[in-house]
């Protein structure tokens, strides 16, 4: 059986890779049962952030999605709730 973490972290990547990546990482934690997982993006220039975010809106395995707070890495992560299985 896979160990799927809950937290991807993306910040290192460029958006080239990190859209991939986060498309592979929502599916296997969706196959794993996870209901809420963080995506680390790091706050940086934002670039990252908005390309996830835009990943996110149109993800059909994704309920809805929220920047942390303030015990959660605030603009650095956001955390998703996956669609129900």
């Amino acid at each position: 059986m896979k160990v799927v973490s809950l937290e991807l972290d993306l910040h290192s990547l460029t958006v080239e890779e990190a859209l991939p990546a986060l498309d592979r990482y929502l599916s296997d934690a969706f196959l794993a049962g996870y209901c809420e997982v963080r995506i680390v993006h790091g706050k940086g220039s934002g670039t990252l952030r908005q390309a996830v975010t835009r990943e996110l809106k149109k993800h059909p395995l994704v309920r809805s999605f929220r920047i942390g707070g303030h015990r959660e890495g605030q603009t650095g992560v956001t955390i998703v709730q996956l669609t129900e299985s």
